[in-house]
């Protein structure tokens, strides 16, 4: 089954309220709009990004332990798979905290790991296939954004404070930096040319 943005916004809107924190509903909208501008630019689905950019985080919908292996992301993934929407929309609640098909490059890696957790195994295979260019325009609008749009650098630092630093930090910096230049590239110009906003949120 399809999902549209309009269905997948009120997905978030109804969360508001009835959750601890509930920050991450104005992030997925942001991280939504900022991805359909990419894709805009690159004469992609405009909408289709924004979709994905919105379901991106509703796993964190449910409470879960804070020590819960990757729990956001295989929540949001079996919510929207229980939903009966398709697996390309499940999908990016899974991927977006990945880069590089790889389940060690992410922004809050723990020093420890359970790594015979159920949600590890599922999430390093699920992860295997090649990411298509909508994946990875999630993965730097979700390192550009938290409710409005930053640059990588001041987005990292946000992490940073958030998070704390892990024997890995220094290897996601890396890869969030040349997937930036990566859509530079595609584009032929800054990316950053595409938001304006970006100048009064340094």
């Amino acid at each position: 089954m399809k999902l549209t943005s309009i269905e997948v916004l009120k997905l978030l809107e109804d969360v508001r309220g009835s959750v601890s924190n509930d920050h991450f509903i104005e992030h997925s909208i942001c991280v939504g709009n900022a991805a359909g501008v990419i894709a805009k630019a690159l004469n992609l689905d405009e909408d289709y990004a924004k979709i994905l950019g919105y379901i991106h985080d509703i796993g964190k919908k449910f409470n879960y332990e804070k020590d819960e292996v990757f729990a956001h992301e295989v929540y949001g993934y079996n919510y929207i798979k229980s939903l009966g929407y398709d697996d390309e929309y499940a999908g990016i609640c899974v991927k977006h905290s990945f880069l590089n098909n790889d389940v060690e490059c992410t922004s809050s890696d723990r020093e420890e790991i359970d790594k015979n957790s159920p949600n590890y195994e599922f999430v390093k295979n699920y992860i295997k296939e090649e990411y298509s260019i909508y994946d990875k325009i999630i993965n730097l609008c979700d390192l550009m954004c938290t409710d409005k749009v930053l640059t990588v650098d001041k987005r990292m630092m946000d992490l940073l404070l958030r998070h704390g630093v892990y024997k890995k930090t220094h290897y996601h910096i890396e890869e969030t930096c040349k997937l930036k230049k990566y859509f530079d590239d595609l584009l032929g110009f800054n990316l950053y040319d595409l938001f304006p906003s970006i100048k009064d949120n340094l």
